[in-house]
């Protein structure tokens, strides 16, 4: 048997000192926003649930795995799979040599694990960088300059530190689509020569102002390839910054809790921030989650902004400085437009986007709708904080179809009306068995039951002693209130097209089990979580408005080698070693591909494909990694091409301009700039087939 992988010794889950600094304002060194004394899963389950009530749960979830796996692996498989194919604009493959053994949409060979500067991909795929931060998108921006670079500049430019990004089809332009990617945060040590943290000057706050946001720009297919490159300057290319203005709608829109001393009407917010993940819409939207905002803030000063992790002291970045706005001594409320899903119309360059309040407010990392079988959406969303919970939105109307002008206004009101639902998991094996080691519990399986416990819908709340506008503002504490489970970082939450089952992804917690903190239960069965775990989830008949749900783990992350791991019962000897899962999205075949933030194996992040039925469910193969420092976001995955956000290369302790820890993209002598990353087979085939 080979020896465990060497274990980083981490500043936390693997990321840099100089990552947490800027990404999240060092919330892992904070102390816990959340002091709630809910219970924990391991805590209900001593209490004696009944067993009968644990049985039934264990079917369902068995129940619902088989639909999944019959309906893919069934007799009538083949015709099953060219007709969804068919409808995603399919074409057969040519014919050619034998490939890689693996799951339909994974047979390639697995990338080892590796330190290498480069994004490392599979024997037979090429690459290209699609876009780089600063490269200009909109008429009359200048060509970038590190040296010279203006906040007007960067304004048409596209932003830093690349996340989510969506793939749009442009209608009318034939080999374009309209790429989306959100810009999360700003590392100025690495954007600027000689930064003093200390004293930024304005002209640096305004160029990260205008780095921050959103980025909408067409891109162009090259005909033989799967390259894909800018159109610059299109018609329909945008940037949205950190003082570009947005809406405020749904039921909390106008409420006293969101006025400040610049906008009265609680209404109209300017800029986005720290947008992570998200989702792409069925009526043609993309959503963008603000997660880690607290760390913009200054001087807070009530319990409530404690609850969301904004300190009493003066930022990082030192924004307030510069902006009253970003004081909350002097605007307690500005906090409270931040925290939001946001919903852009791509196709739309004069809309304004829409910040909304019906999905609550808390650290978003995305957003990600399924539709119920009269044509609702359900959000399913992730806060990414360590003990903190796992939400549902259940809209109230339907989806029309069609791109007319009515149906788009119709579909541009849907998620301000309905009911939020904040999650309670329930283990089936008794408290004995979880004993924080990862080690299976008898029954073979971390599973079990859960209620969606609801919040507020509309202007009604169901959390005793607070209004509706304080459980949309205060989502976290209404959580609190009414005994949510604490999780391990619930990041990304993805339904699957096929099955309907909802994967999430728990990224890590190294404070699980600590003295003070909650212990391990079967959700998350490891003390001291270095390297997180995928929970699979089943509404209860497959109805996303159920009020209930069956869970099992899916996957528990680290080395293969090591016996608290899990790859839902596939061999360990065959799957790729992976810690810290992050971003997740479906292929057409059914697979769930994972992007990973902090690995703590001694090898950079990567993007990691795993089948989720039949026979090979549980295999996991590593597709690609990036390079130092950086983190693998995204990611697009389209039949002949993947996509992936390379997120603060070279984020290094010790890295500046100066001293750079990567020369990626562009080599030796030029500044490191994150990148949106394009991957294709050689042979023009489909990927992984």
């Amino acid at each position: 048997m080979r020896n465990l992988l060497p274990l980083i010794s981490s500043h936390s889950g693997g990321r840099s000192a100089l990552t947490c600094r800027f990404r999240c304002g060092d919330a892992c060194f904070q102390e816990i926003p959340n002091t709630s004394e809910n219970e924990y899963a391991g805590d209900i389950i001593a209490r004696a649930v009944s067993r009968r009530s644990m049985m039934r749960a264990a079917a369902v979830v068995t129940v619902a795995a088989a639909a999944g796996t019959a309906a893919l692996t069934g007799p009538n498989a083949p015709q099953a799979e060219a007709a969804a194919l068919a409808g995603h604009g399919h074409k057969p493959n040519p014919p050619h040599k034998p490939a890689p053994s693996g799951a339909r949409g994974l047979r390639f060979s697995p990338v080892a694990p590796n330190k290498n500067d480069k994004v490392t991909v599979p024997d037979g795929y090429s690459q290209n960088v699609v876009i780089r931060w600063g490269e200009p998108i909109l008429r009359g921006a200048p060509a970038f300059n590190p040296e010279k670079q203006t906040a007007k500049a960067q304004a048409g430019q596209f932003g830093y530190n690349n996340d989510f990004l969506s793939l749009l089809p442009l209608r009318g332009e034939r080999g374009r689509q309209v790429l989306v990617a959100n810009h999360e945060y700003t590392d100025e040590i690495l954007m600027f020569r000689g930064y003093d943290p200390a004293n930024p000057t304005r002209e640096q706050v305004e160029i990260a102002w205008a780095a921050h946001g959103l980025s909408v720009v067409v891109v162009q297919e090259e005909s033989r390839t799967g390259k894909l490159g800018a159109v610059s300057r299109h018609p329909l290319n945008r940037r949205l910054t950190a003082t570009s203005e947005f809406r405020v709608t749904g039921p909390a829109a106008g409420s006293d809790l969101l006025r400040t001393s610049a906008d009265r009407t609680g209404s109209r917010v300017l800029g986005t921030l720290n947008n992570c993940a998200g989702g792409t819409t069925l009526w043609g939207t993309t959503l963008h989650g603000e997660e880690n905002f607290n760390q913009y803030f200054a001087n807070g000063t009530t319990a409530e902004h404690k609850r969301y992790g904004i300190g009493t002291g003066a930022t990082e970045r030192k924004w307030e400085r510069f902006d009253r706005r970003f004081d909350l001594a002097k605007e307690p409320n500005e906090a409270n437009r931040f925290g939001w899903v946001v919903e852009l119309d791509p196709y739309d360059p004069d809309s304004t986007p829409r910040k909304r309040t019906a999905l609550g407010r808390f650290k978003h990392e995305a957003a990600e709708p399924r539709l119920t079988s009269d044509g609702r959406p359900v959000v399913y969303m992730g806060d990414d904080e360590r003990f903190d919970y796992l939400y549902k939105f259940v809209s109230s109307k339907r989806m029309k179809k069609g791109t007319s002008r009515a149906a788009r206004e119709h579909n541009l009101t849907l998620l301000d009306e309905g009911t939020l639902y904040v999650a309670k998991l329930t283990g089936d094996s008794p408290a004995s068995e979880i004993d924080g080691s990862g080690k299976l519990p008898d029954d073979g399986e971390f599973d079990g039951s859960g209620v969606w416990i609801p919040l507020a819908t509309g202007t009604t709340s169901h959390v005793p002693g607070m209004t509706a506008d304080e459980v949309y503002v205060y989502t976290r504490l209404a959580g609190d209130k009414v005994g949510a489970t604490k999780m391990d970082r619930p990041e990304d939450v993805e339904p699957s097209p096929r099955t309907g089952r909802v994967y999430v992804a728990l990224t890590n917690n190294t404070d699980r089990g600590k003295e003070g903190k909650a212990p391990a239960d079967e959700a998350n069965p490891r003390n001291l979580n270095k390297h997180g775990q995928i929970l699979e989830l089943a509404e209860n008949w497959d109805d996303p408005t159920s009020d209930g749900f069956a869970w099992r783990l899916f996957l528990v992350a680290g080395d293969p080698n090591d016996p608290s791991t899990y790859f839902a019962g596939f061999p360990k000897d065959r799957v790729s070693p992976i810690s810290c899962p992050d971003n997740v999205a479906f292929d057409d075949h059914g697979n769930l591909w994972i992007s990973t933030d902090g690995n703590q194996l001694g090898s950079h992040d990567g993007l990691f494909g795993v089948a989720t039925h039949g026979d090979r469910r549980g295999e996991l193969k590593q597709f690609l990694t990036v390079p130092a420092g950086a983190e693998t976001c995204g990611p697009v995955i389209q039949d002949r091409r993947v996509l992936v956000a390379v997120q603060h290369p070279g984020e290094v302790d010790g890295a500046s301009v100066e001293k750079p820890a990567s020369t990626w993209p562009d080599g030796p002598g030029k500044i490191v700039r994150p990148s949106v990353v394009a991957v294709w087979r050689k042979d023009g085939r489909d990927i992984g087939v």
